[in-house]
């Protein structure tokens, strides 16, 4: 289900008839929470989205894949339920069924983000693409709307899937996370390139719905920016679900099957001089700013190298007028972040304040299992003097015992003062753990404050606690502290 093409559009004209206290450029999540921002503090709000409010995410990103992964997760529970004492006969993934599940999860949502529920708050919605032809102007192109002015204004437009330019590789019709959706059928092989967290959930997902998956990755693990035992793990749980993963080698080239005009399938060949045939081809490599066509030199915009707009920490962008957020301006492209943007720009461009960008930004990965990081790695801090790493294995965590998902791991990094930099969570909710810690980063606390705390048991939460706990018995059991407890100890017997 998608919103009606024609949706109609607001009168662009703005209230004092001169010039719009807020364009905002753009209807994703970083758009719409500037708008709705800028429209709660009484300012006058234009935003302009080219083709449907609410974005990647809802269309095409965490709404549809979350939507996915959990009829693949049930699929998975129902085959695995037999170590449970539990048995389920008769497992049969129906592709078309999950997708209209998939798709009705959109609709359930996608009145939150329509544009009625935008104007409610006092933003007025047009639908056209936007040129800016001047520092303060833009032109409106859908029925002849013309120019209008603007005060300020926050770039929102977001990012596109990159698709690499490998021989071969467009001729092969290949899918991205925007075009996944519009499958009808399940492929029966799908080449997964990229293995990232888009490209291993989406990989897990159709492995457990019945394709045959093989994985890509150009660097020598998966989830590269992650703690490098994570990647490790996960491709383990990848490789069990049957998932042919390869890592450190980069595709070469495509070479398409075509019948009667169509491609169906190919074979795509590898640097190692291996090859894998496919019926679909996933790319899920990167993903590339919408900053093209927008005449952003003319409204003194720049551009780094890679076409991302250069903000500050304030993210105001290099013209006095205009702020940008969300994907495009090169901070990690997640959803969460855009909406923290949005009501950062459209403050600092209504009120004039300076609020800088929060650095600490959580990142869940939601495969199975997951895995949730925030802050600095331990791989980023081997061998630095100061830091200090402790981990707890989830064979050690009883909720996990109990439920027999012991293969993760949670780990905190400490600085020399024992305050919480960094973690990481391998396993069941792990996303769902990590609020506390990423509260840790943000305040400076120490593990002997997440150590202090009492936790509910048992609970997942169990491994971050354990983690805090061992650093502060290892304190405890310091010479120059035993002594003191020592002699605090004999003064309590003489009394």
């Amino acid at each position: 289900m998608s919103q009606t093409p024609g949706w109609p559009s607001d009168d662009v004209r703005p209230p004092d008839g001169q010039a719009w206290d807020l364009l905002v450029v753009g209807g994703g999540t970083a758009g719409i929470v500037a708008a709705r921002t800028a429209a709660g503090f009484g300012a006058s709000v234009l935003l302009v989205e080219r083709a449907r409010t609410g974005g990647d995410c809802l269309w095409t990103g965490c709404v549809p894949s979350k939507a996915l992964l959990v009829a693949a997760h049930t699929v998975s529970a129902a085959r695995m339920a037999g170590r449970y004492g539990v048995t389920v006969d008769g497992v049969r993934p129906d592709f078309t069924a999950v997708m209209a599940h998939v798709h009705d999860r959109i609709a359930a949502i996608e009145p939150e983000d329509a544009p009625a529920t935008l104007r409610a708050t006092g933003a007025r919605v047009a639908r056209a693409t936007v040129r800016f032809t001047g520092p303060d102007t833009a032109a409106l192109r859908a029925t002849g709307d013309g120019v209008v002015r603007f005060r300020r204004a926050v770039l929102a437009t977001g990012s596109a899937p990159t698709v690499p330019p490998v021989p071969g590789l467009a001729q092969a019709r290949p899918l991205t996370s925007d075009t996944v959706w519009g499958l009808t059928t399940l492929p029966e092989r799908l080449l997964v390139l990229g293995g990232g967290a888009i490209g291993c959930e989406l990989g897990q997902a159709f492995s457990r719905l019945g394709s045959q998956v093989t994985l890509v990755e150009g660097a020598d693990r998966l989830l590269p920016r992650e703690d490098p035992e994570a990647g490790d793990r996960l491709r383990a749980a990848l490789m069990r679900d049957g998932i042919d993963v390869r890592v450190g080698v980069a595709l070469a080239s495509v070479e398409p099957v075509t019948t009667d005009g169509t491609t169906g399938g190919g074979l795509a060949l590898l640097a190692d001089d291996t090859s894998v045939d496919f019926d679909r081809v996933l790319v899920a490599v990167g993903r590339t700013p919408r900053t093209s066509d927008l005449g952003l030199d003319l409204a003194g915009v720049a551009l780094d190298e890679r076409g991302f707009v250069v903000v500050d920490a304030t993210l105001r962008t290099t013209s006095q007028r205009v702020l940008a957020a969300g994907d495009l301006t090169g901070h990690p492209a997640l959803t969460h972040v855009a909406g923290v943007h949005g009501a950062l720009a459209a403050s600092n461009a209504v009120l004039g304040l300076r609020r800088t960008v929060d650095p600490v930004v959580p990142r869940v990965t939601f495969t199975q299992p997951e895995v949730a990081s925030v802050g600095v790695g331990a791989h980023e801090v081997a061998g630095r003097r100061g830091f200090t790493v402790r981990t707890v294995e989830h064979a050690h965590v009883d909720r996990a015992v109990a439920e027999r998902e012991t293969d993760g791991f949670t780990r905190l990094v400490l600085d020399r003062r024992g305050r919480v930099v960094g973690a990481t969570i391998v396993g069941p909710r792990a996303g769902e753990s990590l609020p506390e810690l990423v509260l840790a980063v943000r305040r400076g606390l120490r593990a002997r404050d997440l150590a202090a705390a009492t936790h509910a048991y048992p609970t997942y939460g169990d491994g971050p606690w354990k983690a805090a706990l061992a650093q502060v018995q290892e304190g405890l059991r310091s010479q120059p502290l035993r002594a003191v407890t020592a002699a605090l100890t004999r003064l309590r017997r003489r009394g």
